[in-house]
């Protein structure tokens, strides 16, 4: 199992009532069936991080409203101190490093992948660009067909509404940081 912010069914249900829909109307923008968000909203069920995205996705609200909340503050961060989500059985964590920001309209996420482990990530519709730069290890993404291995100092960017895949490949952690711009 993986871990979830505590109070994201509460931060999804706040969001929805702010938008004035229905759960029905949630479940058709978001694909998402009405029992499953509903169980979400009180806390019965934990979503994946794919559902999560396709929440945000629908909503038109950013990846980073439903796991943190952006601080005024100038701080120090130390990645110990920051609650992972947890995928993929625990193979894969999840550090929201920079919460959403409005003015730079980004997301600064820090994604550890342990050996062999892959993420099988859907087309995101209110993603710009999302940018990966290899911090330790390798990470093969696919995007729509196309298979790249990046090494570690290695960077790309593509379009986050096109199907993606993160996976590493070898017998050793992958570290990288992903850097998501909302439209």
């Amino acid at each position: 199992m993986y871990s979830i912010p505590p109070d994201i069914g509460k931060e999804m249900k706040r969001i929805r009532t702010e938008m004035r829909i229905s759960l029905d109307t949630a479940a058709r923008l978001t694909g998402v069936s009405k029992a499953m968000l509903g169980q979400i909203e009180r806390g019965e069920s934990v979503p994946t991080i794919s559902t999560l995205w396709k929440i945000s996705t629908g909503y038109k609200v950013t990846f980073s409203n439903f796991i943190s909340q952006p601080s005024d503050e100038n701080n120090i961060l130390s990645i110990g101190d920051i609650y992972p989500i947890k995928e993929e059985n625990g193979e894969m964590l999840l550090y929201n490093i920079f919460p959403f920001d409005p003015i730079s309209g980004l997301d600064f996420l820090q994604i550890h992948m342990n050996p062999h482990c892959r993420h099988v990530s859907f087309p995101h519709t209110n993603v710009l660009n999302e940018y990966i730069v290899v911090i330790k290890g390798q990470l093969e993404m696919t995007i729509n067909e196309n298979v790249y291995l990046l090494k570690e100092g290695d960077a790309m960017s593509f379009h986050g509404d096109v199907n993606h895949i993160y996976a590493n490949p070898s017998n050793d952690e992958t570290i990288f940081h992903n850097i998501i711009r909302y439209k």
